[in-house]
């Protein structure tokens, strides 16, 4: 069974001050969302479901849906905010622009996504090797598992000299996940790398395992997700800027017994498309990769 990848597309760019998820960065205008559609492709997924918000629709398809479409199995769903919201709590919620966060947008998903699936970013540059790693575990687990999988990176190989970025530091014994905690606010100060939170600064070895938003779940993890987006709502429907995070609802499949997450480790470099500053980055390494052969120059047929 070919796993299938679900694309979280649906973020407000706020800090990169565009759609950074359809900005070309490539040779022939590809975005960095090209590459990790390619490398799931050329790792054995058997479809693609991006999410989106309906305002960029538009563009999303002529700049890159449609080409994607022309050669993959791939189709879109939309996060929309009344989106397993009740009548009462759409109406508490009527003056809210951001979208709900990572955790409600895969549940936006739910019923476009039948088979085992990995949930990425759109907007970060992971390695052809986790996409390996991952199809191959899910590919062997039922429809109705409750050992779900992520691929965790090392901290000081997911910073940014552009600003803070924000990440889930991971406690993993024995190949599986025992707790993810999510810092806001992680960046350089004197050299060092800190996580600047609400207790105060705190100094870190850098060597921390972090989530990515890479993860690998079966169907049955929508049930859990469902649970946890409705507690979530019920506390925070009238707040203008509450997220409900992907990471802190799989932490919560483990720390509430529901299921289990077996941790990969992946030592790739990574890059991403969080702040303007980072644009030119990405271009760089995209190029280089090209030029190694890692990647052919021309990714799709355009006819």
């Amino acid at each position: 069974m070919n796993p299938a990848l679900v694309v979280l597309a649906a973020g407000m760019g706020s800090r990169y001050g565009g759609i950074k998820q359809i900005d070309g960065i490539g040779r022939h205008n590809e975005t960095l969302l090209d590459y990790a559609t390619w490398d799931a492709w050329k790792s054995g997924y058997g479809s693609v479901v991006y999410i989106i918000r309906k305002d960029i629709e538009s563009d999303f398809r002529e700049r890159f849906f449609d080409r994607i479409a022309r050669n993959f199995d791939a189709s879109y769903v939309f996060q929309s905010l009344d989106c397993f919201l009740t009548p009462a709590q759409t109406a508490a919620s009527k003056t809210r622009k951001k979208p709900w966060g990572t955790a409600h947008a895969l549940l936006c998903a739910k019923n476009a996504v039948h088979v085992p699936f990995t949930v990425i970013n759109a907007d970060d540059y992971y390695g052809r090797a986790a996409f390996q790693t991952m199809a191959g575990y899910l590919s062997q687990i039922a429809y109705d598992s409750q050992e779900h999988a992520m691929v965790g990176y090392v901290l000081k190989s997911t910073m940014s000299a552009s600003g803070t970025v924000s990440r889930g530091i991971c406690t993993v014994r024995n190949g599986h996940l025992i707790s993810m905690h999510e810092q806001l606010k992680i960046g350089y100060e004197s050299g060092r790398i800190v996580s600047f939170n609400e207790a105060g600064p705190s100094v870190m070895t850098g060597d921390e395992f972090v989530s990515m938003n890479f993860f690998g779940f079966s169907p049955a993890a929508f049930t859990h997700f469902e649970q946890f987006f409705s507690e979530f709502i019920e506390k925070n429907a009238a707040s203008e800027t509450a997220e409900c995070l992907l990471p802190e609802g799989a932490n919560s499949i483990v720390s509430s017994g529901t299921g289990k997450i077996v941790f990969f480790s992946s030592q790739e470099q990574w890059f991403g498309m969080t702040y303007p500053e980072d644009r030119a980055l990405v271009r760089t390494e995209i190029a280089r990769k090209i030029e190694s052969g890692y990647y052919p120059e021309r990714l799709w047929e355009r006819d």
